[in-house]
Formats: C-alpha cells, sequence, structure tokens
C-alpha cells in the first residue's frame, strides 16, 4: 500500500475508532444524561454531537467544489439547548459521521494534496483531514469525561481500565508480534 493510500486507510480507521469511543460512552447514559451540564455555559453532551454533526456535514459536504464552512450551516444554533431524543439525536450523529466516511472512502491518492478550502483558508486534503481528526478527538474526549463524571464508578472503561496495564500489556505481549491497525481487535 502507498503512503498516501495508507494515510487515507488509517484516518478513517482513526475516525471510526472515535465514532465508537463515543457511542460507548453514550450508551453508558441515559436520555436525561445526554442533556446534563454542571453550568448554564457548559456544553452538554446533545450539544456536543449536534455540533460535531453540523461540522460534518459543513466540512466535508462537496469538498472539492465548496467552502467547508457552508452557507446552510447555522454554527451558533449547534450550542442552543433544544429538546432531541436519543434516537432523534443518534440519527442527527450518524447523518454526520456518514457524509464524512462517504467523502474519505471517495478518495483518490492524488486528492491528498489537493487544495480545499475552510472559511476561505486553503488547507491541503490531508491537512484538513487532520485538522478535523483533531477536532473530533477533542470533542469525543469531552463526550468521555462527561459520561464519566456522570456515571462515576460504575462507568466501563472504553480503553485499558484503570490498574489493569499489567494484565492487558500481558495479554498484547503474549502473542505474536504483528503489523495491524490497532483499531482491528475492537
Amino acid at each position: 500500500m502507498s503512503l498516501s493510500q495508507n494515510i487515507i486507510v488509517s484516518s478513517i480507521k482513526q475516525f471510526h475508532y472515535y465514532k465508537f469511543i463515543a457511542e460507548g460512552a453514550m450508551a453508558q447514559l441515559s436520555d436525561e444524561d445526554l442533556l446534563f451540564k454542571y453550568h448554564d455555559d457548559q456544553n452538554s453532551i446533545d450539544i456536543i454531537i449536534k455540533h460535531m454533526a453540523g461540522n460534518m456535514k459543513s466540512r466535508w459536504t462537496n469538498i472539492f467544489e465548496e467552502d467547508g464552512e457552508k452557507p446552510w450551516r447555522n454554527r451558533d444554533s449547534e450550542f442552543e439547548d433544544t429538546l432531541l431524543d436519543r434516537k432523534e439525536l443518534l440519527e442527527l450523529w450518524e447523518s454526520g459521521w456518514s457524509v464524512l466516511f462517504d467523502t474519505l472512502n471517495d478518495l483518490k491518492e492524488s486528492d491528498l494534496t489537493r487544495i480545499i478550502y475552510i472559511r476561505n483558508q486553503g488547507h491541503t486534503v490531508w491537512e484538513s483531514i487532520s485538522r478535523q481528526l483533531c477536532h473530533y478527538s477533542y470533542h469525543v474526549g469531552q463526550i468521555c469525561f462527561m459520561a464519566k463524571s456522570i456515571k462515576g464508578s460504575v462507568f466501563e472503561s472504553l480503553s485499558i481500565p484503570k490498574n489493569k496495564s499489567i494484565d492487558y500489556n500481558s495479554t498484547r505481549f503474549s502473542k505474536e508480534a504483528e503489523r495491524k491497525h490497532f483499531t482491528e481487535d475492537i
């Protein structure tokens, strides 16, 4: 596999990983928990989801023809408290990821160096992928932090559980070394 193709495939796997982690955190929460905020200026998980979906749709729709900040996007409304039920919220979540994955799956190796724009600032496609990978992982971290804070000691770890590193490493090192993406085990 060429370096360019590896970048695309690895990025897609990494985005899937963060989606998986966020969904694992949200699955542990009640509908009310998704709306929880410690204070009025904080974003609840449902607000973070609305923001991520809006960003994904705007950034990844028609990337070669239009700026990534679409005129139809109302970013400020993504941060307003609205009452979406879990089904609606997860449909919105899926719709954003669908646009992202459809676009990334259609990329050709030569597309990685093409220039696309976000708020009139040119990025290579690779730079845009990197930018959004960091942006989405930031918000997934917020979702996981909120979920763990809400659930406390009953929160089920989505990575290596606390005080289980030795066990985890023992299992990993008991196997033959191999080349594969770490997400293939989830």
